[in-house]
């Protein structure tokens, strides 16, 4: 494969954020260190209300400061993206952190398989303070991972470099969701593109605080069912990748209802009963049609 045009190389950096001034100039700092330069570097203040902007504009003033009423990470990182003009685009959540040769490792690695729209990197967890091991099920790969990203996200936004194209062909960051935005954009890729792996860890994840949405929002399930269903109702997946969704997609929707019964929680039982017993059937119709 020949190496990609040097202009092909360029890309542009999107951080959404919100309230967390005391993480964002690390994040920030990380990117301006980077040995492979972004082309921009944009920060999407999604209505915080601490001192946020304040700090971008003292100390950043090559940074561009988007500021807007609070809509969610889906909404501030398609701002993000409109803002991109170049080939590339890379995300990094503002209590993130990259390593200095994230994206020359990166680039690098895309310069071998220019065909490839999509680049993630291996990670170190910090939690609390204290690194921490990923276990298997968090365990990153290559090639096609649509079938591994079904159960939960396995690349994250922070690691994430993807071509611009790839946004034209398979749609934005869905702004009606809450929560898991990136499982949801990555199984729309995922089912019909390659990803490639860099298993080198390029980036630092921090965890354990208050604010992350896994700890605002229960049920988590629930945004991967709408996922799920949505990728499902394209009819554009293969009959095994429709398969493989489907078994996912009901098995989610058991555990839902079981823990719904326990609890004795009426409106989910009757919510995510009719889904069970819409979606129960799936397959058999497909053969059909």
């Amino acid at each position: 494969m020949n190496a990609l045009p040097k202009q092909e190389h360029a890309y542009s950096v999107v951080i959404p954020t919100y309230n967390r001034v005391h993480t964002l100039r690390r994040a920030l700092d990380s990117v301006l260190v980077q040995t492979k330069a972004a082309s921009k570097v944009c920060v999407i203040d999604d209505g915080s209300t601490d001192e946020t902007a304040s700090m971008v504009e003292s100390h950043y003033p090559n940074v561009t400061l988007v500021r807007q009423a609070n809509q969610g990470v889906s909404a501030a990182r398609n701002r993000g993206l409109s803002l991109v003009e170049t080939p590339w685009v890379a995300f990094l959540d503002s209590d993130d952190e990259w390593l200095p040769e994230k994206m020359a490792a990166q680039f690098n690695a895309l310069s071998q398989q220019p065909h490839l729209g999509f680049c993630h990197t291996e990670e170190i967890w910090i939690r609390n303070g204290v690194r921490v091991n990923q276990m298997k099920k968090h365990q990153k790969s290559g090639g096609d991972v649509f079938e591994r990203s079904l159960d939960l996200c396995c690349m994250s936004p922070s690691s994430a470099l993807i071509h611009r194209r790839l946004f034209d062909l398979y749609g934005h960051f869905d702004d009606a969701l809450p929560a898991c935005e990136d499982y949801d954009l990555w199984l729309r890729i995922s089912a019909h593109e390659k990803v490639l792996f860099v298993p080198e860890p390029m980036i630092i994840k921090y965890g354990g605080h208050d604010d992350q949405l896994s700890r605002v929002h229960w049920g988590m399930d629930r945004f991967r069912i709408k996922a799920l269903e949505g990728v499902l109702q394209t009819g554009q997946l293969s009959p095994i990748k429709t398969q493989q969704a489907h078994r996912v997609l009901m098995a989610k929707l058991k555990v839902l209802l079981n823990g719904a019964r326990k609890r004795g929680n009426q409106e989910v039982l009757s919510v995510y009963g009719e889904k069970y017993t819409l979606w129960d059937g799936f397959l058999e119709l497909t053969d059909e049609i």
